[in-house]
């Protein structure tokens, strides 16, 4: 589905993405490490937002691959990638299904069909619809977005990443901020949205990484240094030295340090 080959980006004299060879299948895979390891910066250049230094990016089945290396997010969003943000990302003014009606004629054949009445496109209003029912928003779909509760708002980002029906879906910290009482939501989200897409997900709350994953990558200093099942990367030496030393299942999932992205931004 996703395949990258000696993946690299640098920024001067720093290497923030370090040769990385990564391949994502039709699975739910969580990529963990460190504030500072290059997971945003990862994320960033699997969507285009960055273009990399060295290597290649690849979307798509055997028959079906595509080299998206140098494409621009919306041509990556076009080829069936569909990412969500760690800073919360809707419109605000507007409503909940607007939002996710918005997005889903973005991706459809109408998108620059501006001055129809949004009345005339059914099929985006019914999909976004289907799509609010089952990230637990339906209820809200008149509600102006501004007004939702903080883990109502991760729900609709998720909704508006569903929309157009994505093959592989980037989730970036969908837990961040979220209250405790909302936690298993949003588990139960990534749950369900994995039964039928490829899923790529970062968040910094290992109980999380641990019960929801099929298969867990640590990203150090922008390198791969583990890659396997949960359990088995979780009893890496080099994996406990580096990021999960002290971690106790239940005690306090979240695993943070002080450093930062290149960019400036936790990573």
């Amino acid at each position: 589905m996703l395949r990258t080959r000696g993946l690299t980006k640098q920024f001067g004299g720093l290497t923030a993405v370090d040769e990385v060879d990564f391949a994502l299948d039709d699975e739910l895979c969580s990529l963990i490490g460190p504030n500072g390891a290059g997971k945003t910066t990862f994320f960033d250049l699997l969507t285009g937002a960055l273009e990399p230094t060295a290597g290649t990016i690849e979307l798509g089945g055997k028959e079906d691959r595509r080299d998206v290396t140098s494409a621009a997010p919306n041509e990556t969003a076009a080829a069936g990638l569909h990412r969500s943000y760690q800073i919360t990302n809707v419109f605000p003014t507007s409503t909940v299904l607007e939002n996710v009606r918005i997005a889903a004629q973005a991706h459809g054949s109408d998108s620059f069909k501006l001055w129809r009445n949004v009345g005339s496109f059914g099929e985006y209003t019914d999909e976004a619809y289907a799509i609010l029912e089952r990230v637990g928003l339906a209820g809200a779909a008149d509600t102006v977005a501004s007004t939702l509760s903080h883990g109502e708002k991760r729900q609709l980002e998720v909704a508006i990443a569903l929309a157009g029906d994505p093959d592989v879906l980037l989730l970036d910290e969908p837990n961040a901020g979220v209250s405790s009482e909302s936690v298993d939501e949003i588990i139960g989200l990534i749950d369900d949205v994995a039964d039928d897409h490829a899923v790529l997900l970062v968040e910094h709350n290992m109980d999380i990484v641990m019960n929801v994953s099929e298969r867990v990558v640590v990203l150090h200093q922008g390198s791969i240094i583990a890659d396997g099942d949960p359990q088995t990367v979780r009893n890496d030496p080099a994996v406990q030295e580096a990021y999960l030393g002290g971690y106790e299942p239940g005690a306090d999932g979240t695993h943070e340090t002080n450093a930062t992205d290149s960019e400036g931004s936790a990573a």
